[in-house]
Formats: structure tokens, sequence, C-alpha cells
């Protein structure tokens, strides 16, 4: 799996900022609950934390994947294959590929869909207004559209089918971790009886792991390379932590960031499965189509700021 410069440079690029935008809902989280901690723990937090959501969270669990879905590598062999120039090692991983692919393509439309239709939201496009008033046919098209992705995996490996139901399940797991998270913070936040700042930590550690699985699936319509999709990620999770101690209300005034971000986990998703069913997506693709969403959204942001009046005091 030889990479050029230019197209490691894009990728990783891709990759950070699909991983910023997708970690702006964690940073406002983070901010609220640090609000409410120690100088010291606050400091624990971004500095020790950093290293647990980079090389823990964002380093492992892409790892992992890979070596579950490539058992016969071994643990450590599942790392040092995506340097490897075996034809062997590299035929292993490309085989293996498309039962990744459809679990997290699944896992990613599927996010898409509740968000377009069960979130609340500011409408960035017309048509989102539309399905949200119609939250309900959200289920009737999450399970349209895992049972047409089964039918057709069946029909080229039965593995692969079973995996886009792994994707499904990973999905409102995580879902129903987020919900929690977000009942969590309110009571933490509002509750007479104080948390010490340990709980705290070790609560936003989670809640960080649990945001970082969208991130990570998301990685691999990007690449295969384990590298690559640790330094990405990285970076862009440095760069969340970095948003959770500037402002955080002049982030949260870019209201169409989080439009942009679902977005691209729709296309993304796409190429997943498409690839998964063996289309050949260019390596540039997957970056150059969430640079461009994330960049209109954000022009649309910066444009409804500007445009909002100037309040007289």
């Amino acid at each position: 799996m030889a990479f050029d410069i230019l197209s490691m440079i894009l990728i990783v690029v891709g990759l950070c900022l699909f991983e910023t935008v997708s970690g702006i809902d964690n940073a406002v989280i983070n901010a609220e609950v640090l609000r409410t901690m120690s100088a010291k723990a606050r400091r624990w937090f971004l500095i020790w934390g950093i290293l647990i959501a980079v090389f823990v969270v964002r380093g492992l669990l892409p790892w992992l994947i890979i070596w579950f879905t490539n058992p016969s590598l071994g643990f450590i062999g599942s790392l040092t294959a995506t340097f490897s120039s075996d034809p062997a090692v590299i035929e292993s991983i490309e085989q293996s590929a498309p039962l990744l692919l459809a679990g997290g393509g699944m896992f990613m439309v599927l996010l898409f869909f509740h968000w377009l239709f069960m979130e609340p939201k500011a409408y960035g496009l017309h048509m989102e207004k539309f399905f949200h008033k119609h939250a309900i046919w959200f289920f009737a098209v999450a399970s349209i559209i895992l049972s047409a992705t089964v039918w057709f995996a069946l029909k080229q490996n039965p593995y692969m089918a079973f995996s886009a139901v792994l994707g499904s399940t990973a999905f409102f797991i995580t879902h129903g971790f987020k919900e929690n998270a977000e009942k969590a913070e309110h009571e933490m936040l509002h509750k007479k009886e104080k948390m010490s700042d340990l709980s705290k930590i070790l609560y936003l550690e989670v809640i960080d792991a649990t945001f970082s699985v969208d991130a990570v699936l998301g990685a691999f319509a990007f690449t295969l390379s384990i590298p690559l999709i640790l330094l990405g990620n990285g970076l862009g999770a440095i760069v969340v932590r970095k948003m959770t101690t500037s402002n955080i209300e002049n982030i949260k005034k870019y209201k169409y960031l989080k439009n942009g971000a679902m977005y691209s986990v729709l296309f993304l998703g796409g190429i997943m499965l498409a690839e998964s069913f063996g289309a050949h997506i260019p390596v540039w693709l997957s970056p150059l189509i969430t640079v461009a969403i994330l960049a209109y959204f954000f022009y649309r942001s910066v444009k409804e700021v500007d445009q909002k009046p100037i309040e007289v005091v």
C-alpha cells in the first residue's frame, strides 16, 4: 500500500478536518463540564487527556478493527501490515476490506439519517426541515437501507452481510451512550450533589471514546493505513481539545458546521458501502469531498454571522 506524499498529505488533512468538525459536540460537552472543575483537574484533562484521546482511543480502536477483520495477521502484525510491501499481506487486507467497509459504511449512513430525521438542528438546507417534520420515518428508512444492503451483500459474501448488521448494532449502541451522556451532563451541571473532579474526568474520557467512534470508522473511507489514521485523527483530536479551552461560544456561532460534518458522514458512508461492493474509488475523492462540503457550510456559517444585526445596548 504505497502512498505518494501528496496523497498522504491530502488524506491527513481530510481526516483532521473531519475529526475536528465532527468533534464540535464533544468540545461543547467538555467545555461545559470543565467549567465546574478545579484549575488543576482542567490542566490534567487537557494535557494527559490528549495523550489518552490520541494514542489510546484513536490509535487502539482502528488497530483493533484491522486486527478483528484480519485475525491471521496477529495483533502486532495488523499494525505493521500497513507498512508492509509483502503481496500476501496486502492481499489479506484487501480481501478483508469489504467486511470492514460494509460495517463502517452502514454505521455512517445510519448516523446521517438519524441526524437528518431525528435531531434538532439549524436548517442549512431547505429539505432538512421537511425531513425533521417526518422524524418517525427514520426507523422505516433505516430498516430499508439495512435490509437492502444485507440482501445484496448475501449474494457476494455472507460475512459482509453480517458486518453490515454489526455496523447497525454499533450505531444503536453508541447512540444510546450519547443520549445517556446528554442526560448525565444535564444532571451533573444542575444537581445539588457535586461530583468529584476525578469522576468528571473519567466521564469526559468515556464520552470522548464514544464520540470518537464516528471519526474512527469514517477514517476508513480515507485509508486503511493505521499510521495515517492515527496522525490525521490525532491532530483533529488536539484541535478539538484546543476548541474546548478557547471561547467555545464563538465556535457555536458557526451553526452550520454540524450540518457539514453530517453531509460528509453521508458521502463517506456511501463511499465505504460502494467500495465494499467492489467499486474502485480514487484515493483523493474522500478528502476532496470532505474539504468541499465543510468549506461550503463554513462559508454559510460565516455569512450568517456577518448578516446578524448588531445589538444596540
